[in-house]
């Protein structure tokens, strides 16, 4: 596995190192001793799929609060534009963003830490996105912001967005003290 710091503190992009040989190869998909050596120390309590029918459907962006998790994020089929936004009032990148193309192809994750929001955009039909989380899901704690929000100026790709009711109705960030991880 190979950890690649963002920007943003604590957030890695997350990449093979595969063992290839006339087979295929084999490679590791997470170690929680690798990943502690760059600082992540994330036990996982629940996995997730995210399937999205067509290109276009945007997700986030989302997080927890006050139980914040961390992510692993993988694209197991198609591409996906993924953005984290830095909601730890403390962090040195405090509301900066960071985007990248996570790819079943290019086998790329995204290390998402706690104290970030989280969305992203199928940039083909037939996506599938797998991710760990270090928190349970709890409905009561459910947060998030719109993805257009102007103070983020988040480039998002361009076409039509397919989002849910929830995702369109939600309103710009606004700091507040549950925000201060």
């Amino acid at each position: 596995m190979i950890f690649t710091p963002t920007p943003l503190p604590g957030a890695f992009v997350v990449t093979l190192d595969p063992l290839a040989d006339a087979r295929g190869f084999f490679a590791r998909a997470w170690c929680r001793e690798e990943a502690r050596k760059h600082g992540i120390d994330a036990a996982w309590v629940q996995s997730n799929i995210s399937f999205n029918h067509r290109r276009g459907t945007l997700r986030g962006m989302h997080y927890q609060a006050p139980d914040w998790e961390a992510k692993l994020v993988r694209v197991t089929r198609g591409s996906i534009f993924d953005v984290i936004v830095d909601l730890r009032a403390a962090s040195p990148t405090y509301l900066k963003s960071f985007s990248i193309v996570l790819s079943a192809e290019a086998r790329n994750m995204l290390f998402v830490p706690k104290g970030f929001a989280h969305g992203f955009m199928s940039l083909e039909d037939g996506v599938e996105i797998f991710y760990e989380m270090s928190e349970h899901y709890r409905p009561e704690q459910a947060r998030g912001f719109r993805f257009d929000d102007p103070q983020f100026a988040i480039a998002w790709p361009g076409g039509e967005k397919i989002l849910s009711d929830r995702d369109r109705n939600l309103p710009c960030y606004s700091p507040c003290a549950e925000s201060t991880i």
